[in-house]
């Protein structure tokens, strides 16, 4: 095995398609799936408090195989509980790592855009060792692994199709990017089934999108939308908890989101004097997408839907910061909004 071979990976992000994918090129690296099952271990970092826990199993020969495989997840959680002196010993520890140990630290994290600045949110938690990695790159590699924004989602769709062997049109792409927003992770599920519906050597079309993809649940955020601007309570209601019998408030927040967002695009574009063969060519949906979001855009002022998409991002901070609890909210602001 090659003296260059890392021995520590930190993959660092909030992409769980991409996490995935990394850590099975790791294990087909391995070569056989059983003996890779058998030199494989997943520690919890939220239930591991002792560096001698860790490194035990880091230091372990593996089993007929050239390499064995430590997981740690979490590692964010475990690795901000070390004091300096534990810091130092890890350090030292991982210089010691053996050529045949690949020990992972899934480090879930996210990163900030505010104006031209980027930056990682938790960073300080865990720049003591990224320092140390970046002057071990013998011994050490950091793999990010991030979201991509909702206007990548496309080309990541149109890529990771080719990645699974299969192919999807540019137009199927941002229609499929339309419902899943970017979850990478339904995005892959859903390429799954595009693609072995098309069939061998053939290519996703818009049709197939629309055919297969949780088509149920964008018609319901069509009619919550459409109660909302007709002012109907009981049936903006009634629209909003059909949709919670089957996804989560996080998963409805993101559709609501995408929603009003091409609403106030289309509003945008009718303001200028556009009709709804712009809304199609400009936010680069289907026909019918175009109809729907034309007519529901008119329903509404520029004032209104800003107005309404400010408070959908105030529910989304509330939620993740503990407060109201995501389903009261939504349905507090869907009182106030037909009243």
């Amino acid at each position: 095995m090659p003296d260059n071979t890392p021995r520590l990976y930190f993959l660092r992000g909030d992409d769980p398609a991409r996490f995935k994918q990394v850590l099975g090129s790791f294990r087909t690296s391995m070569g056989d799936v059983d003996l890779a099952d058998l030199n494989t271990t997943r520690l919890d970092g939220d239930s591991l408090w002792t560096l001698e826990a860790l490194f035990s199993d880091a230091m372990t020969v593996p089993f007929l195989a050239p390499r064995r495989m430590v997981i740690v997840e979490k590692a964010r959680d475990f690795l901000g509980r070390l004091n300096p002196d534990q810091q130092a010993r890890m350090l030292s520890l991982l210089g010691d790592l053996p050529q045949t140990t690949a020990l992972v630290l899934l480090v879930e994290d996210s990163l900030v855009r505010k104006k031209r600045e980027v930056y990682w949110e938790n960073a300080r938690k865990y720049l003591w060792i990224l320092n140390w990695i970046e002057q071990n790159r013998d011994v050490g590699a950091i793999v990010d692994c991030s979201l991509p924004d909702e206007e990548e989602m496309p080309g990541w769709i149109i890529k990771r199709a080719k990645e699974l062997g299969g192919a999807i049109r540019p137009d199927a792409a941002y229609l499929l990017a339309g419902y899943v927003g970017n979850d990478t992770l339904r995005a892959q599920n859903e390429l799954d089934k595009l693609i072995s519906y098309a069939g061998a050597g053939k290519t996703v079309t818009s049709e197939d999108v629309v055919l297969l993809t949780a088509q149920d649940k964008e018609g319901n955020i069509f009619a919550l939308t459409d109660a909302i601007g007709e002012r109907n309570s009981n049936k903006a209601m009634q629209q909003f908890r059909l949709l919670t019998e089957t996804s989560d408030v996080i998963e409805i927040s993101a559709m609501i989101h995408r929603q009003f967002r091409q609403l106030i695009q289309a509003r945008e574009i009718i303001d200028e004097g556009g009709r709804q063969a712009e809304v199609e060519r400009e936010l680069k949906v289907l026909p019918f997408l175009a109809e729907k979001l034309t007519a529901q855009a008119r329903r509404f002022s520029m004032a209104q839907l800003l107005d309404i998409f400010n408070r959908l991002l105030e529910i989304d901070l509330d939620m993740k910061s503990g407060g109201l609890a995501g389903d009261t909210a939504y349905e507090l602001l869907i009182a106030e909004l037909t009243r």
